[in-house]
């Protein structure tokens, strides 16, 4: 049998996210409560829609959309290919990634403050927040790329000794056709688990549990709030429409880096030998 690396894209997408259970979003942040304090510790997880307003988007989309066109001056691009290749028709469908903006673009750096945000998670932190990653995450219609399951706090910038939490922003409509979040509720509490460099940073393909996966598609300004150790991933965009979503995330004030001792025996395999 072919190694999932080794197939195509579609057949990626039908073995690893298949269409399950779609998660039903709270309505409003007007709607959290104490309960959903809870809630999110115990499934690792939770959505809610119009946390953006429509005036909030278009600044978000307008910022990006700056930012590629001037690579570097507002913040960081990662394009699909080299920038050289791209004709400039194509350039804001040849982008995987938008990052490191929120200290020089000043529309997305009030989002990363945006109240209602770091209230919700500061109410599931307990404690006072700080900004630790910022970026957008873009799939362009027609094949946008995959973001293989994996936990956040396996990446570096994340990798620290508490809790860290994703906020994970829809831009578009993100729908089960076009890229929207997978998840593995509970997974969380499997604490950490290696990963490998396969089609990225990722958990093993065949210790990924995804039977027990549901969707979370949301509307333009919805809000993924997810644990930093929560199994979770994106599939293939094969429609014709585009996914773009920002992603930030928090970490408790009180919470240190792990030093890479510490990291090696949580996120890699060095220690125990252990193969994919």
């Amino acid at each position: 049998m072919k190694k999932l690396n080794e197939v195509d894209p579609q057949q990626i997408n039908e073995r690893l996210y298949p269409v399950g259970p779609i998660y039903e979003a709270l309505s409003s942040p007007d709607q959290f409560t104490d309960d959903h304090v809870r809630l999110f510790w115990q499934q690792g997880f939770l959505a809610i829609e119009h946390l953006l307003n429509k005036a909030e988007i278009t600044a978000a989309t307008e910022a990006i959309s700056d930012i590629i066109a001037h690579p570097g001056q507002l913040g960081r691009v990662e394009f699909t290919k080299p920038r050289a290749e791209i004709e400039a028709a194509e350039l804001e469908l040849s982008v995987r990634k938008v990052y490191q903006f929120a200290a020089d673009e000043p529309r997305l750096g009030e989002l990363t403050r945006h109240s209602v945000l770091v209230s919700l998670i500061e109410r599931l932190l307990g404690e006072r927040s700080k900004l630790v990653q910022d970026m957008a995450l873009l799939k362009p219609p027609h094949g946008g790329g995959e973001k293989p399951w994996h936990q956040d706090m396996a990446y570096g910038p994340l990798a620290f000794n508490k809790a860290v939490i994703g906020a994970w922003i829809a831009l578009d409509e993100a729908g089960v056709d076009n890229g929207c979040m997978h998840v593995i509720p509970y997974s969380q509490r499997e604490g950490a688990t290696p990963h490998y460099a396969i089609r990225d940073w990722q958990i093993c393909d065949t210790s990924v549990p995804v039977n027990r996966s549901i969707a979370v598609p949301l509307k333009p300004g919805g809000v993924l709030l997810f644990h930093g150790l929560l199994y979770h991933g994106t599939p293939y965009n094969f429609s014709t429409k585009r996914r773009r979503a920002l992603q930030f995330h928090y970490a408790p004030e009180s919470a240190v880096k792990l030093g890479p001792k510490e990291y090696k025996q949580f996120f890699t395999n060095e220690m125990t030998n252990a193969e994919c």
